[in-house]
């Protein structure tokens, strides 16, 4: 029972990515869910957040007006679109469940899985 990011790599700044968070074992799709990541040495920071829904979406300051957060609940899916990427975006980004408290907290998710890394090169 895990959600899994995939999608990472390796882009120049100023380009795109989209990361990908599939569930496995159990239905996700009536849960919140949340994009958070982690670089190196630092502690672990929300991204975006949305709800099963699909109707608010929330963002770090950071990133909001260049990543946007998307689901599909019939593929079980959820969507990181990353655009105008910077060298401080280079993370390990991970999803999770949000089971309830302030999405812009970790410990308002479960059931994290491994992270995908992303590496930004000025």
């Amino acid at each position: 029972v895990q959600l899994q990011a995939f999608g990472g790599g390796l882009v120049q700044a100023g380009g795109s990515l989209r990361l990908s968070c599939a569930a496995s074992g159990r239905t996700f799709s009536t849960y919140d869910r949340g994009w958070f990541r982690q670089a190196s040495g630092k502690e672990r920071e929300f991204v975006a957040a949305i709800p099963w829904s699909g109707g608010s979406t929330y963002y770090a300051d950071s990133v909001k007006g260049r990543f946007t957060i998307s689901r599909d609940n019939a593929k079980n899916t959820m969507y990181l679109q990353m655009n105008s990427l910077k060298p401080e975006d280079t993370a390990v980004y991970y999803c999770a469940a949000y089971v309830g408290g302030s999405y812009y907290s970790q410990l308002a998710y479960r059931y994290w899985g491994q992270g995908t890394l992303v590496t930004v090169s000025s």
